[in-house]
């Protein structure tokens, strides 16, 4: 689990990370809120947060945005870039 704060805005959650193994688990992990009738963003291949990544988000009932993804490599962008060029830009982190 990783906790990311809202840097300038003291006391506050910006996010929570749960970090994997692998892509299965991030797809296993997809399928299940899916399930449990939560709304994702579905799953994608992105470079964010300095690092390139398959990420799943999720809201929690009180609002928490949370994140499950696997790392697959370090990356020079923090900006939120999705891979796949037919899906839309969407921030993750910020």
């Amino acid at each position: 689990m990783v906790l990311f704060e809202n840097q300038g805005k003291g006391g506050s959650i910006n996010h929570l990370g749960v970090e994997v193994q692998t892509t299965e688990e991030v797809l296993t992990a997809e399928d299940r809120l899916a399930r449990a009738d939560m709304v994702t963003t579905g799953v994608d291949e992105t470079q964010c947060c300095y690092a390139e990544k398959t990420e799943v988000w999720v809201d929690g009932p009180d609002g928490v945005r949370w994140e499950w993804y696997v790392k697959h490599a370090d990356s020079e962008q923090f900006e939120n870039v999705v891979i796949d060029p037919n899906q839309s830009k969407r921030k993750c982190c910020d």
